[in-house]
């Protein structure tokens, strides 16, 4: 089991203006949270505030979660800075009245209420939640595709409020999956998002799935996304081969199951493609091959990545592209260096590559990834423990790339790390 530091303990905070004893099933009046205001977007240390808001609503198809502890993802560190979109302003457009953003979109808890038409948990249940939502009556969904495709899809605790910064978190009943019982809460609470993004990026895209011997790239394999990404690929039999930009990093990503590391910082040919008939193109191009050449160094042989495990975007991706084997596949979920790529589409065509943007995951990837970390082939990779008032820090940490490695987790009602192991 990876754990890492433990920051303060202190005591959870108590539900408010509840007028009677709180038992299952009766859903409160007030609750406390951790909300962005717009007047505050900025840096998260000081855009994440505690307030007392009113607990929400429980529809016909939700549950009301009793967060224990929750994930800590960079989608709210988006979510404080108000960039790139206003989530409160989205929201309020499609006729949500809300002024706030109460966000968290990783939690492990106990169903405490749930929708009169829920059957697929009970209140006692101990849950953790992914973050794939969509209105459950979209004609796609109902038709039976993918709902992570259908319009109305949205990532839960961001695109949607009330998650789990708050001691009760709404959510759909779909969304649920068991948590794992050799798990503290602290561990259940952080994996989810990143595993279940990682485990559709690897598995969902048919016929380019990991299987036994493919050569995995899987860059910045010692984060959230990436740590999952290696060892998805060796539970499947897959060779990753981990990029990281820290030497300290390296046997972390070997103990997970990478069959070498590659450091970025040796290389310097990062950033926009230059255009072929300049003369910053030579020297690009043997960056880019010295970099191929590590790759087959770390494998053993000249064996190219079949699939590239892609989340960087503007400083990678034309390396990427040109490392990626024939026939192989670039998957990418995020653009964490910027936005606006290039690529030498000559080897694209010729090599017929596949270029393939992924998002979160629909109910069977979840299960399919959870069931991987019941079964301990897949650790959470939790770092840090930070109490409830620390979610601001804990952000601030991530925003200013602090955070030591995998994923950290927040208390929010368990009282002390080291709680809910069975």
């Amino acid at each position: 089991m990876v754990t890492g530091s433990t920051h303060g303990g202190g005591s959870p905070p108590d539900i408010v203006d509840l007028g009677e004893q709180l038992s299952l099933g009766i859903v409160p009046e007030k609750m406390h949270a951790f909300v962005v205001r717009q007047d505050r977007f900025g840096e998260p240390k000081k855009a994440w505030q505690r307030e007392v808001i009113p607990a929400p609503a429980v529809g016909p198809k939700d549950v009301l979660v009793y967060v224990m502890a929750t994930g800590i993802n960079y989608n709210n560190v988006w979510a404080a800075l108000g960039y790139p979109v206003d989530v409160i302003a989205e929201r309020q457009k499609k006729g949500e009245p809300e002024d706030f953003h109460a966000g968290g979109s990783d939690c492990s808890g106990i169903v405490w209420a749930i929708g009169d038409q829920v059957t697929e948990v009970a209140v006692g249940d101990e849950v953790v939640v992914h973050s794939g939502w969509w209105e459950l009556d979209d004609p796609w969904v109902l038709s039976g595709k993918d709902p992570m495709l259908a319009s109305s899809a949205r990532i839960w605790g961001y695109q949607t409020n009330y998650g789990s910064y708050c001691q009760f978190a709404r959510a759909q009943s779909h969304q649920c999956q068991p948590k794992p019982k050799h798990l503290t809460w602290e561990e259940a609470a952080c994996y989810m998002l990143c595993a279940s993004t990682a485990y559709r990026m690897l598995m969902g895209w048919s016929p380019h799935t990991v299987e036994e011997g493919d050569v995995v790239l899987v860059w910045g394999a010692a984060g959230g996304l990436g740590s999952m990404a290696v060892q998805i690929t060796a539970a499947h039999g897959g060779k990753p081969v981990a990029v990281v930009s820290d030497e300290d990093k390296r046997q972390f990503c070997i103990d997970l199951g990478a069959i070498g590391v590659i450091n970025r910082n040796e290389f310097e040919h990062w950033g926009t493609m230059p255009d072929i008939s300049s003369t910053e193109w030579g020297p690009w191009m043997k960056g880019a091959r010295a970099f191929g050449k590590a790759i087959w160094e770390a494998v053993g042989e000249r064996e190219s990545p079949r699939i590239v495990f892609e989340h960087p975007g503007e400083a990678t991706l034309p390396t990427s592209a040109f490392v990626c084997d024939t026939g192989g596949m670039i998957v990418i979920c995020a653009g964490t260096t910027g936005y606006n790529v290039t690529m030498d589409l000559r080897y694209h065509w010729m090599m017929q590559k596949r270029f393939q943007g992924s998002h979160l995951s629909n109910d069977v990837q979840a299960a399919a990834i959870n069931q991987l970390i019941i079964e301990k082939k897949v650790d959470p990779c939790l770092s840090d423990t930070f109490t409830f008032d620390e979610i601001g820090h804990a952000h601030q940490l991530m925003h200013e790339n602090k955070h030591a490695y995998g994923n950290m987790a927040c208390l929010v009602n368990a009282t002390r790390t080291g709680q809910g192991t069975q």
